[in-house]
């Protein structure tokens, strides 16, 4: 009978949270000016976890809230943020959007850690949000950074596509998606860009707060994981050369549980720039089959499972696996490239109190990279259908953190991170080499009077091979007016990877020998930036100028060549990686945006960078000096059908590289039209449009260091199907 009575209560129990969880608020939210629906807005509830998001009526419906007078926050990429009070149990609710010509109401986390608007933020955080996205029809994360900031540059080879980010090559800054780091060699290669909802770009050294490899800067990646009932979707883009995109999402949320999976593939013929290639012994062309840009397809799959036990505490759960593989023509190449990640995490969050809450969160990613022969190849002692790792990583994330609000003038984040590193290789040597990071960091953002702030962070890691480390940071924010001054100084912090400390690379075709360096010593820097940003209802521009310094930076350093070599180690050259480099860049960025009327809209940004390899003497491998980008926009909307129209333009000065001397500078233009049909739940979107409108390509011989590897003007089009109830 007493066990009959518990379950009694505890099934009671059970009902009684879940009435309560089943509150509801429900409304529509339309433009201020038209009364049309807002599809895809963010509506937040105030010392909760609770939100949703406008269906394709403009319709939304918050469940799982407790009795009682609660704030909702309301924001749209495209309208102005907005604060509405509502009862538990209101239905109906009417709310009006006022219509937002500049990006000032954007909300970023990646500067601080914590939730701000892009103005109020005391570090400066550039955003590349979902709406630009879908108007230069761009489908990877690497061709979104090119064309729609000028701080990113690219150079893409043999192995692939190489970016960097204010004249710093990608080791030096770090991806993440949803703020949780993305690890291996192809990191936003497996991004989906249909899920993004936006991408946050923090320049500059930010290892206190992110730590080791951030001494360039971050990139964010926030998904968008809408919260209504039911939310499907498919993206189609065909263009010319066999480049193929197809993304399709489902969605699901009942209240309590939600659902989120996606999928993509992608894939592209190869092409060539030209059909010669320079004999390096006589000098002389010769005919080639190789390829500049290497046909491949690649297969992306994620899934997210997440539970809203209460409005203040919920949980989560995801998995991802991702493949790439190429497709080299048979007639000059050997072996395939194949690249493998599968990851998974888990976390929860809880909310304490109005903006104090906890959060835990574990992820680990495991990355393959394999040699696949499809010919006999002496070289590498393989026969066609063998394959051989080249590269396996493993990586393990707990990363657990709090943020509290101590009065009004300080909003304190402390935090743990525990990292596990491992490495093997086939093809190295290499059984398996570990290395674990331990870390604590603390921020406090202090409100020092009602138009100045500051910001105050250090965090503490030890590394089992490098020991102890520290990397502090602060930053200052003054607001008068509509103006907004910054400085700041930070400091970065490079770990060696076990890679550089372990790996022997033989580059049989040369016959050189690279050997690792377990006496390397980590990388650091120190950044400082100050930054100015006027912000109108229509118009808005900032302007950011830094300084870099980076020391103890790892390169080749070579330790026998010809006949001592050949005698102490078998090949005809060696090089070791060592701690022999310096390097500092000055820089400055600027960017701007107005609205001109008419439904017009006009975007700039111009990057200057003066880099220098201090030991060479010569710019930083792989850096330009200046880089412009410029976006116009029209639209208009007539009842159900809406037009944008959007010409993007990119313009390159000539890129160094330590290898082949300079590449030459290029410009590229696109012209992208995108037709929107709103038919209540539905959203139909077809699009079309020109890629390099000017035909420009760089035809010089097979592996000459390419400006852009684009094969001249192409043609694309687009369909976008979307069902949100």
């Amino acid at each position: 009978m007493k066990v009959k009575n518990v379950l009694t209560a505890v099934l009671c129990g059970w009902l009684a949270i879940d009435a309560w969880a089943q509150t509801v608020i429900s409304g529509k939210i339309v433009s201020a000016e038209t009364n049309e629906p807002v599809v895809g807005a963010n509506i937040r509830v105030d010392q909760s976890l609770a939100g949703c998001t406008t269906n394709g009526k403009g319709e939304f419906n918050i469940s799982n809230l407790p009795e009682g007078t609660h704030n909702l926050r309301i924001t749209h990429v495209s309208y102005n943020p907005k604060s509405v009070t509502a009862k538990s149990g209101e239905k109906n609710l009417l709310i009006k959007l006022q219509e937002s010509f500049t990006n000032i109401g954007q909300v970023v986390v990646t500067g601080t850690g914590t939730h701000h608007r892009m103005t109020d933020s005391p570090v400066p955080v550039a955003v590349i949000t979902a709406k630009d996205l879908s108007n230069a029809s761009v489908t990877t994360l690497d061709e979104a950074l090119q064309k729609l900031t000028p701080s990113f540059s690219s150079m893409t080879n043999g192995m692939g596509t190489f970016l960097s980010l204010n004249g710093l090559s990608e080791d030096y800054y770090i991806f993440l998606e949803n703020g949780k780091r993305l690890y291996g060699d192809d990191t936003y290669q497996r991004i989906n860009l249909s899920r993004v909802k936006r991408i946050e770009i923090l320049s500059g050294a930010s290892s206190a707060l992110y730590g080791t490899n951030a001494i360039g800067g971050v990139v964010n990646i926030i998904t968008n994981e809408a919260k209504n009932a039911v939310n499907v979707s498919s993206d189609t883009r065909y263009g010319s050369k066999g480049r193929f995109t197809e993304s399709v999402s489902a969605d699901v949320n009942t209240g309590k549980f939600g659902s989120y999976t996606s999928y993509r593939r992608q894939q592209a013929d190869g092409w060539q720039l030209s059909p010669y290639e320079e004999n390096s012994k006589t000098g002389e062309l010769e005919e080639t089959a190789k390829v500049a840009s290497t046909g491949f397809y690649s297969n992306t799959v994620s899934q997210k499972f997440t539970f809203d036990a209460t409005d203040k505490l919920s949980f989560y759960v995801r998995g991802g696996y991702y493949d790439n593989k190429t497709r080299r023509p048979y007639d000059a190449y050997y072996y395939n490239l194949l690249h493998e990640t599968f990851n998974y995490g888990a976390g929860a969050q809880y909310m304490i109190s109005r903006g104090n809450y906890i959060t835990a969160d574990y992820h680990s990613d495991y990355y393959s990279s394999t040699y696949c022969f499809f010919k006999d190849y002496k070289t590498y002692n393989a026969l066609a259908g063998d394959e051989q790792v080249r590269k396996r990583t493993r990586n393990h994330n707990l990363n657990i953190k709090g943020i509290f609000r101590l009065g009004d003038h300080h909003k304190l984040s402390v935090g743990t991170e525990y990292i596990t590193d491992v490495l093997k290789s086939q093809t190295d040597n290499i059984d398996k080499e570990d290395v674990y990071t331990f870390a604590l960091f603390a921020q406090d953002e202090i409100k020092l009077l009602d138009n100045l702030q500051a910001l105050i962070g250090l965090r503490y890691l030890y590394h089992e091979n490098f020991k102890n480390h520290a990397t502090p940071n602060i930053a200052l924010m003054y607001k008068p007016g509509r103006f907004n001054l910054r400085a700041s100084y930070s400091t970065g912090f490079r770990a060696p990877t076990l890679s550089e400390m372990y790996a022997t690379d033989i580059a049989k075709t040369t016959d050189r020998m690279t050997i690792g360096n377990l006496d390397l010593k980590p990388e650091k820097s120190n950044y400082f930036s100050l930054n100015a940003e006027y912000v109108h209802e229509r118009f808005s521009v900032s302007v950011n100028a830094f300084y870099n310094k980076i020391r103890d930076m790892i390169d080749y350093r070579t330790v026998a060549t010809g006949d001592e070599a050949m005698e102490q180690y078998g090949h005809k050259e060696v090089r070791q990686r060592d701690n022999i480099a310096k390097a500092h860049i000055y820089g400055i960025n600027v960017s701007a945006n107005a609205y001109l009327g008419a439904g017009f809209n006009l975007n700039a940004g111009y990057t200057h960078l003066s880099t220098e390899d201090e030991t060479l003497e010569q710019p930083i491998d792989k850096s330009i000096k200046n880089a412009y980008n410029i976006n116009a926009q029209w639209g208009h909307s007539w009842k159900i059908y809406s037009l944008n129209v959007n010409l993007n333009g990119r313009i390159n000065s000539k890129r160094f590289s330590k290898s082949y001397g300079y590449a030459p500078n290029y410009q590229l233009w696109d012209l992208n039209t995108r037709h929107t049909f709103h038919l209540k739940s539905f959203i139909l979107e077809p699009g079309c449009g020109i890629e390099n409108i000017f035909d420009y390509v760089d035809d010089r011989p097979y592996n000459s260091n390419y400006a852009t590897l684009n094969p001249g003007r192409s043609f694309y089009v687009s369909l976008s199907l979307r069902f949100k109830d």
